[in-house]
């Protein structure tokens, strides 16, 4: 994954920052430090392991909490002094409850484009669990053809709404073919990267 030789730790007194990312959607969770120790630890038992400079110790992320960040992979940077980590964290990063330590109270994206990726993986829990009496549940067990026959649906009622100006209810129904779109995409074991691959492709210059 990392040979942990080629980085150097000199540089920062024996420490190297390292940014967590989650590595499903690359939200930025937490800046943290670590010494070779640290690193050795979180490679072995593939789970973000920090030094902690006030408490002059290792400390394993959710060691108290039970909010670990299960490893995913990690990288160094061009000069070789700081750590990219991808991890999946088991709950909430931040002490403060909340999903990332980078957080403002008073910041309200226009986008929350990462939600996205929590609807993707929603919807891959209820195909694999088929909890009940849950509407997605139930689009999957009536197969390919219910949930192709809702997409149109959806998408003729957004056409139709397109037409008139009601912002909201347009907005409501282009949400409505957006979901059923992504059910039918897992369905299909396709996931929404596959798609922005596709896009990535005919978009690139030349």
């Amino acid at each position: 994954m990392i040979d942990i030789d080629t980085l150097d730790f000199e540089k920062g007194g024996g420490l190297i920052p390292a940014v967590i990312q989650d590595a499903d959607n690359f939200q930025v969770l937490m800046l943290g430090y670590m010494n070779e120790e640290a690193l050795k630890t979180t490679l072995e038992k593939e789970r973000v392991t920090f030094y902690s400079r006030t408490k002059e110790r290792l400390w394993t992320k959710g060691e108290t909490s039970g909010n670990y960040l299960e490893l995913v992979d990690l990288q160094r940077d061009c000069d070789h002094d700081t750590l990219l980590v991808l991890a999946h964290p088991q709950g909430p990063t931040c002490h403060t409850g909340n999903r990332s330590c980078f957080f403002r109270k008073d910041f309200k994206p226009k986008q929350n484009l990462y939600f996205l990726n929590r609807l993707e993986q929603l919807i891959a829990g209820r195909k694999s669990e088929r909890p009940e009496d849950s509407y997605t549940t139930h689009l999957f067990e009536e197969g390919v053809d219910m949930i192709a026959q809702k997409v149109g649906e959806e998408a003729v009622e957004a056409i139709i709404e397109a037409k008139n100006d009601n912002r909201d209810a347009f907005v409501g129904e282009v949400s409505d073919l957006l979901y059923h779109l992504m059910v039918l995409l897992a369905e299909k074991d396709i996931s929404l990267g596959q798609v922005v691959e596709r896009l990535e492709e005919r978009h690139r210059p030349g």
